[in-house]
């Protein structure tokens, strides 16, 4: 299987947005990720449903919602119904996990749980089963352009031992400072979704970018 890369609009041109996400689209993203924060989960505030119905409007690609918010269930139904694909609530802000991540599949989305640096991969060991999508967050989440954590390739690889001995088909996603010089390594650990939002953005040619760090995969063994 080839590396999914899922583009964080983050770092985009909002006022170009149009543009921005059609040259996503040619660039080969697989998806694009939508970063959702509200001030209290994280310090900053990003935005929501709106942004996730006008990005909807603009492409047929799966939307990735990372919701980075205390009581996320309070958004399940209204972010599902302006067009997310998946969303990925965080363990730390989700007492009641599996109730939650039902809830997101009934509603025909992804299920995702995301863990920060600082969290066990315990929190998430019971929940297996109800999981489309594993988030390992390589950076402690709230603000784009952050410094990918060294030690989080071995996470990664605990992340993918723990779904590969339940027999998972869930993914297994990255976030946070992912670029040429360190997906190599979480690629090798099991990690097969990689979001990037600043390295694409960043670049010289943010499009052939997509592509580029996909290549960096399929020749890493």
């Amino acid at each position: 299987m080839s590396a999914r890369i899922a583009p964080s609009i983050l770092t985009a041109d909002f006022g170009r947005l149009s543009d921005e996400i059609a040259m996503l689209v040619a660039g080969g993203a697989d998806m694009i990720h939508l970063d959702v924060m509200d001030g209290r989960f994280v310090p900053n505030i990003t935005f929501g449903e709106k942004m996730i119905a006008t990005v909807r409007g603009l492409t047929s690609l799966p939307l990735d919602v990372h919701m980075m918010v205390e009581e996320p269930e309070r958004y399940f139904d209204s972010f599902a119904g302006a067009g997310a694909s998946g969303l990925t609530i965080h363990v730390e802000a989700a007492p009641h996990l599996q109730r939650q991540l039902a809830r997101i599949r009934e509603l025909g989305c992804a299920a995702g749980a995301a863990v920060n640096p600082g969290t066990s991969l315990a929190s998430v060991r019971e929940v297996i089963p109800d999981l489309d999508l594993l988030l390992i967050m390589t950076v402690n989440p709230g603000f784009g352009g952050q410094d990918f954590i060294p030690s989080s390739p071995d996470k990664v690889a605990r992340a993918r031992q723990l779904l590969s001995d339940a027999r998972s088909r869930a993914a297994l996603e990255v976030d946070g400072g992912i670029g040429r010089d360190n997906i190599a390594p979480v690629w090798r650990a099991g990690a097969d979704t990689f979001v990037a939002g600043n390295s694409i953005f960043g670049a010289a040619d943010p499009q052939a970018e997509i592509g580029a760090l996909r290549n960096i995969c399929s020749v890493t063994v």
